[in-house]
């Protein structure tokens, strides 16, 4: 079987951040992009949706083995980023992961668990992490009988609708903690993450 590859969709402006780009802010040493990146790729191939170069974010990807996906109408919102991801899977992909590049709790073992769980002798298209206390979150995995509904969606509420419509065929992944929903989108945000890390 192929390899499912992770879509991080890494296109988005960072409207609430005051002007600071959120994927580039600094962890460990790096960008939250890159870092994702990492990790992402310690488990799969990964396709990275991106604004149009020059952008720093292609800086922060800058040696990694990532296949680049512009995105010239990432104002959109996140679904442009989506279409752009999809529409660049390799014919075949038995599955895709959608991964956020702002949820910094997020391990390679986290989206390892995810994958895990895949089964296609299910009736199940969706895979997708949750809380340890099973709130829903990120990352998402849709089975390519999806990728046409994907492919279909446009402005910012991400693949929501289509999990909707898929409800009855969707597999909650447990992961630790908040992983799966600690997302890093305003400056108060990324300084009370940073503050708990210490």
């Amino acid at each position: 079987m192929k390899p499912i590859p992770i879509l991080l969709l890494a296109a988005g402006r960072s409207r609430r951040m005051g002007g600071a780009d959120k994927l580039m802010q600094e962890i460990d040493g790096m960008p939250l992009l890159r870092r994702t990146a990492l990790r992402a790729l310690k488990v799969a191939p990964v396709i990275v949706a991106v604004p149009p170069a020059p952008h720093p974010r292609h800086d922060a990807l800058a040696g990694l083995p990532v296949d680049i996906v512009e995105v010239p109408d990432a104002d959109e919102g996140m679904n442009a980023s989506l279409r752009r991801a999809v529409s660049a899977l390799p014919d075949e992909t038995p599955a895709a992961m959608v991964l956020l590049a702002d949820l910094p709790d997020l391990t390679s073992d986290d989206l390892t668990l995810v994958l895990g769980a895949i089964d296609f002798s299910t009736k199940n298209l969706i895979w997708r992490g949750a809380t340890a206390s099973g709130h829903p979150g990120h990352p998402v995995v849709f089975q390519r009988a999806l990728f046409p509904a994907l492919l279909e969606l446009t402005g910012d509420t991400g693949a929501q609708s289509v999990v909707q419509a898929h409800r009855d065929r969707l597999v909650l992944v447990p992961l630790p903690g908040a992983h799966a929903r600690t997302d890093l989108d305003t400056p108060e945000a990324w300084a009370d993450w940073r503050a708990k890390r210490q």
